[in-house]
């Protein structure tokens, strides 16, 4: 193995991470389905004539190529021997991957362009009672950080680095929570719980306190806390040192992603009540009295002009132009 040192620990170098590439079929082939799935729901959209957000697009591929590196480069590869660098992996899989999954909208997607029977299964799928406990926002935040207490605080870390199907499972969990979380928070699908901005800020700020809380308890442990498969303190401690870090980033950006939610949203609020004021005037204006009749000086026959004995007023419309004759 090479032997650069990152915060006193040998370890792989950053030349390895970046090349010393090794094939993870299964992960491989999940990020081939979901890319492929989500392709085909944006070719029908556009054989309708319809246009898919480019930025949802290029928000999924962000997402595989993430997911890519995460478990098929040197991170991968060497995930099982250093600590730090399954943090690393860590943060790619449990924040990145999923923060960029949510804002691609595959759920949207899904239901625009999947046929009838298929649209209904999912609209009945999210509708569910499980569906709704699981997207509520309280199981969320505990899916999310209470996965990362039990991961790092017990002896789950050290089983699933020395067994396959446990360490499939804890990236699965990880992704799903993290999707599960972001999407109650920034997610553009809908779902039965959508809290209201402000508490959606509360919640992303009620999660900080899990990578403090793992990450102070690995920097201050006498011992390593997966003494089997991580067994270098110092290895630990740097490990601490990138998860707590990459939490505090997290929470950042996803708290811009927040705020900029929340002013698009009452922008569009505000547009929302201009035109349903211009349309409350327009229809008071349109369906209120516009015609007045006088009895000119002539007498009921008299002065009958080209109108006879009615002289007409007319009030404009929203077009600019005038209603009537």
């Amino acid at each position: 193995m090479s032997g650069d040192t990152v915060g006193g620990v040998s370890g792989p170098s950053a030349a390895d991470l970046a090349f010393r590439w090794l094939l993870d079929p299964a992960a491989l082939l999940s990020v081939a389905v979901t890319g492929a799935l989500y392709a085909v729901g944006v070719r029908r959209l556009a054989r309708r004539g319809r246009r898919w957000s480019p930025a949802r697009s290029a928000a999924m591929a962000g997402a595989l190529a993430v997911a890519i590196v995460a478990t098929q480069s040197g991170i991968g590869r060497f995930e099982d021997d250093r600590l730090w660098v399954h943090m690393v992996q860590h943060a790619l899989l449990g924040m990145a991957v999923p923060l960029l999954v949510v804002l691609s909208a595959p759920l949207t997607l899904a239901l625009q362009t999947a046929r009838p029977a298929t649209r209904q299964a999912l609209r009945t799928t999210v509708r569910s009672r499980p569906a709704r406990v699981l997207t509520h926002p309280v199981v969320a935040w505990c899916l999310f950080g209470g996965g990362l207490v039990v991961i790092y605080l017990t002896a789950l870390l050290d089983v699933a680095a020395r067994n396959g199907p446990v360490h499939l499972l804890v990236h699965a969990h990880v992704v799903l929570a993290g999707t599960l979380f972001l999407g109650v928070l920034v997610g553009i699908d809908p779902l039965p719980h959508r809290p209201p901005f402000g508490a959606r800020l509360l919640a992303l700020l009620a999660a900080v306190p899990f990578h403090a809380i793992v990450g102070l308890a690995l920097l201050s442990a006498g011992s390593p806390m997966a003494p089997d498969a991580y067994p270098r303190l110092s290895d630990q401690r740097t490990a601490a040192g990138l998860f707590w870090g990459t939490g505090e980033l997290f929470t950042l950006v996803v708290a811009g992603i927040i705020l900029r939610q929340w002013w698009l949203g009452e922008r569009r609020a505000e547009a929302r009540e201009v035109r349903e004021a211009v349309m409350a005037d327009s229809s008071r204006t349109t369906t209120g009295p516009s015609m007045h009749t006088t009895l000119p000086p002539g007498g009921a026959t008299g002065g009958a002009g080209l109108w006879g004995s009615w002289s007409v007023s007319m009030a404009p419309s929203n077009d600019g132009t005038h209603e009537g004759p």
